[in-house]
């Protein structure tokens, strides 16, 4: 290629510094390709505006929440003092802790290359970062997704946040407006309020986590109610005005005051500046389009991540980001596209899911089996006061698990080896003859799938056999 150096010249281009990015890079550099991450930044949202800050504010509010209630146990404490600029100091900690790992130095020392700065195609094989101009034999291309902004009349004279400026807060708004009734909204409006803001969320859906599992959102909801969140549902906000002090939002005939407007209603590709056009690769209704094996439209070129439009999880990406540079470096092809992802949310009590939800498996197979514990039934839970909530199971013929849902405070833990059960087709008698560590929240996986076995070994057929077994031995 003219105007490119060998120097300049790569077995694989990485366009994007998030989880999908580093995971490829980290492959390709693995099975000695010479690759290259071209982004503006390392890390992406995941590091700076996602995961792990909304993580680290979840613990210091919930470390606020546990020192009010301490004297429940006997605990006199003194009256807490919040100081809101040392939490989020400690948030930003947290973020160079992690970004440590990802920086060009560390990198390097894996051998990857990095080259910061603005990046676009040049033509199929080429791609400009800052003022150089790189070749790649392939490019993965996961530059991620920013957050949607919907057309409120009066937005464009607010000021607003969204989780990319969340974090740079340095004042506790007194008052706050959450419009988004989803994981970031509601992850959020429990973590300022446990600080001590007045927060409203706002939905124009019917619920609470409307993708989750209705049982598990209304368990959420009541939490909510519980803490003093107002959560309104099934509610249109028709404009918002800026005032003197914050914003005023108009939800019907009702009219809001707040000092600050949070808006959580989703994330949306990033393609605009990559100037896929002059790569060939095309795109379908804001997302970079691919086959089942994470191929664009130019086969030189593979995307991975929440710019393909699917699933927008973290670890999804980090997986596809490994299997585009499988694809790309390596002979034949594994599908990168899952219709079924483990996800947790990070509120108080979480809120996790892997396989099916009982409606969906209802929906789409008819007959299946659904198993229920109530958590309080949890010796851990109740040890540690976290009786809220409950596991599910859901079941096809024979007892193979295809869905699970948990609602507890370690449920974002729970769901892993559920999700490895639904995977490898595994049965709750295969999960209830595994012994599991006592006491835990993950020892309610056992306890439930004994039950759910015991209960199949009990009736039918089966059942039939076993007690005529008993009575003649």
């Amino acid at each position: 290629m003219a105007g490119v150096s060998r120097a300049d010249r790569y077995d694989l281009v990485v366009i994007g510094g998030g989880s999908a990015g580093l995971t490829a890079a980290g492959f390709a550099a693995q099975i000695g390709a010479r690759v290259l991450i071209a982004a503006e930044r390392l890390g992406g949202d995941c590091t700076w505006t996602g995961c792990i800050p909304s993580k680290a504010l979840i613990r210091a509010a919930r470390l606020a929440h546990e020192g009010r209630r301490a004297a429940a146990m006997g605990i006199g404490t003194p009256e807490l003092r919040l100081d809101f600029a040392r939490v989020m100091a400690e948030v930003h900690a947290v973020i160079a802790r992690v970004y440590s790992y990802e920086t060009p130095e560390a990198l390097a020392k894996r051998g990857v290359e990095v080259a910061i700065g603005p990046v676009r195609f040049l033509d199929r094989e080429t791609a400009e970062v800052g003022d150089r101009r790189v070749h790649g034999e392939h490019f993965v291309v996961c530059t991620g997704a920013h957050p949607t902004i919907p057309p409120i009349p009066g937005l464009g004279g607010v000021t607003y946040l969204t989780y990319e400026s969340l974090f740079d807060l340095e004042r506790l708004p007194a008052s706050l407006i959450v419009v988004g009734a989803g994981p970031t909204g509601v992850e959020s409006a429990q973590a300022l309020a446990r600080f001590g803001s007045r927060v409203t969320v706002i939905d124009q859906r019917g619920s609470v986590l409307p993708d989750a599992d209705p049982e598990a959102g209304a368990v959420i909801r009541r939490r909510l109610d519980s803490e003093g969140v107002t959560v309104q549902t099934s509610a249109v906000v028709t404009r918002v005005a800026a005032q003197a002090a914050g914003v005023v939002v108009e939800v019907g005939a009702s009219r809001l005051e707040a000092d600050a407007l949070l808006l959580a209603t989703g994330r949306r590709p990033f393609v605009a500046a990559l100037a896929l056009e002059h790569a060939g690769v095309e795109v379908d209704e804001g997302a970079i389009r691919v086959d089942r094996n994470l191929r664009t439209t130019n086969p030189h070129v593979y995307a991975a991540g929440d710019v393909t439009g699917g699933f927008q999880f973290t670890h999804y990406a980090a997986w596809q980001g490994y299997v585009a540079a499988r694809n790309a470096l390596l002979p034949g092809a594994q599908e990168g596209l899952r219709s079924n992802i483990p996800w947790a949310v990070f509120t108080d009590p979480e809120v996790a899911q892997a396989g099916l939800s009982e409606a969906e498996a209802r929906a789409q197979l008819g007959d299946v089996k659904v198993h229920r514990l109530e958590l309080e039934l949890v010796d851990r839970a109740q040890t540690e006061d976290g009786r809220e909530g409950f596991l599910k199971l859901v079941t096809r013929a024979g007892g193979r698990l295809i869905g699970a849902t948990a609602v507890s405070r370690a449920a974002g833990e729970t769901i892993n080896e559920l999700a490895l059960a639904i995977d490898r087709g595994l049965t709750v008698s295969d999960l209830a003859s595994t012994i599991h560590a006592y006491p835990t929240f993950g020892s309610a996986v056992q306890q439930l799938a004994a039950e759910a076995a015991f209960e199949a070994a009990a009736t039918g057929i089966r059942g039939h056999a076993l007690r005529t077994i008993r009575r003649l031995s």
